[in-house]
């Protein structure tokens, strides 16, 4: 039987962008809105979150030749292209790796009508939707206009779909944003609405953390991958660039 499954594949999320600046800045200012021009899909990395991004870039550099990433996938989002950028630059891939592909099922979850807002504002200019959210969980509450944790999932499954059915037996690298990386926790891990939010609660998932899954043939009736590491920031750490986890400014009221 072909396996269908990579045989490893990791899961990054994108390099400290302005808008995690910006959100953190809102923040503690206890702000209702956060100050940033562009749309979110272009917003850049800071100037650190390129050094985090090349940082995990020598990181993946440093694995075997046979052991680094074939294939990219990267959410449309600047962010996570330029990080997938990085980490190429710094010799990141197989050699041969095709350029990146571009899959918008990755972008980050939709806000919709309280994009650009933090809790603050939220509960500020939108009373009955911090109610909503307060009463059915993030995992089911879909703002107007945006989308759930469920909606996001919805549209992983077929990403995972494609990877199963195009790059199987490959090493796949994933390059994208912190509420996808914790849906495809829920995903490759079977688990359950209560299972995921609890590992959302204990932390965020930090700029260029690594997640990595390894193909066990033995697992299961016809093998699976299973978790080796999460949130990994050594990468980043040991090469002296500081660790950060703010939230995206689109969802920062998440």
């Amino acid at each position: 039987m072909q396996q269908r499954w990579p045989n490893r594949l990791w899961i990054v999320r994108h390099g400290e962008s302005a808008g995690n600046v910006a959100a953190e800045a809102a923040h503690g200012a206890s702000l209702a809105r956060i100050d940033i021009a562009e749309r979110d899909v272009d917003v850049p990395l800071s100037a650190l979150g390129g050094r985090q991004a090349e940082a995990v870039g020598r990181w993946f550099a440093d694995l075997p030749a046979g052991g680094r990433p074939e294939i990219v996938l990267t959410s449309p989002y600047r962010r996570a292209r330029q990080t997938s950028e990085h980490i190429r630059a710094a010799g990141g891939l197989a050699q041969g790796a095709p350029e990146h592909l571009v899959d918008e099922r990755l972008r980050e979850k939709e806000l919709g009508i309280l994009d650009r807002l933090t809790r603050t504002g939220v509960e500020q200019l939108y009373p009955e939707q911090a109610e909503m959210r307060r009463r059915l969980g993030k995992f089911y509450h879909r703002p107007p206009s945006g989308e759930s944790w469920c909606d996001v999932i919805q549209r992983l499954r077929s990403v995972l779909d494609t990877v199963s059915l195009h790059h199987g037996e490959r090493r796949v690298l994933i390059v994208a944003h912190q509420v996808v990386v914790l849906c495809l926790r829920y995903l490759i891990e079977d688990m359950t609405e209560a299972e995921i939010l609890a590992i959302d609660a204990a932390g965020d998932v930090a700029n260029c953390s690594v997640t990595e899954y390894a193909f066990r043939p033995r697992e299961g009736s016809t093998g699976k991958l299973v978790l080796e590491r999460y949130n990994f920031v050594a990468p980043v750490a040991e090469a002296g660039a500081p660790v950060t986890s703010e939230p995206d400014a689109n969802v920062a009221a998440r």
